[in-house]
C-alpha cells in the first residue's frame, strides 16, 4: 500500500522535469522526454543481449583483440551510414522523417519530423553517430553468440567502406584530371 507521500512523489517529479526541461532547452524545443525514452529503450536492448550471452555460455574474452575493434569499427562505420543516410534505406526512415534532398552519392539529407513521439526516433535513424552506438552494440553480442557468421558479415561491410572510400577516391582523382 501506498503512503501519502508515494502518491504526491508522481506529480512532484513530473513538476521538476518539466521545469528543468524548461530550464535546459532555453526557449528551444528539445525532446528531452523522448530522449529519456531512448535512453531506456537502449538499456532494455544492451539488457537483453547481455542476458543473451549469458544464457549461451559464450564466454567474454579477457581484452578485445585489435582485428575485432578495427573490423568493428568499420562495420559499424558502415552499417550506421547505411541505415541512417543511404537512399535504398529510406523506406525505413520516412515513417519519421522528412526527405529534403541529396547530401552526397546515395545518401539523403532528411530531418525528424516533429510529431508527437516521432522526433527522437527520426533523429535516431538520420544520425549515423547515434545509431553507431545501437550497430556496435548488436556487432558486439553477436561476435560473442555467433563470432563466425556476425565477423563474414563484419567483414563484407568492411569491404563496402573500402570500396566506398575508393570510389570517392577515384572521383575525385577524375574531378581534377578533367579540370585541368
Amino acid at each position: 500500500m501506498g503512503t501519502a507521500a508515494d502518491s504526491r512523489l508522481g506529480p512532484r517529479l513530473g513538476k521538476l522535469l518539466r521545469r528543468t526541461g524548461r530550464e535546459y532547452s532555453v526557449g528551444h524545443e528539445r525532446p528531452l522526454g523522448g530522449y529519456l525514452a531512448a535512453m531506456a529503450g537502449f538499456g532494455e536492448y544492451t539488457a537483453a543481449w547481455a542476458v543473451a550471452v549469458r544464457r549461451s555460455g559464450s564466454e567474454l574474452p579477457e581484452r578485445p583483440e585489435p582485428w575485432d575493434v578495427a573490423l568493428t569499427a568499420l562495420a559499424t562505420f558502415r552499417l550506421s551510414r547505411l541505415l541512417s543516410r543511404a537512399s535504398v534505406t529510406s523506406p525505413l526512415r520516412a515513417p519519421f522523417t522528412r526527405y529534403h534532398g541529396p547530401q552526397g552519392p546515395a545518401e539523403l539529407r532528411e530531418e525528424a519530423t516533429s510529431e508527437d513521439g516521432k522526433e527522437t526516433i527520426g533523429e535516431l535513424l538520420t544520425c549515423p553517430f547515434c545509431m553507431s552506438v545501437w550497430v556496435a552494440s548488436t556487432l558486439t553480442a553477436g561476435q560473442l553468440l555467433w563470432p563466425r557468421a556476425t565477423r563474414t558479415a563484419m567483414g563484407a561491410l568492411a569491404a563496402l567502406a573500402g570500396a566506398d572510400a575508393l570510389q570517392l577516391a577515384y572521383g575525385a582523382l577524375m574531378d581534377k584530371a578533367t579540370d585541368e
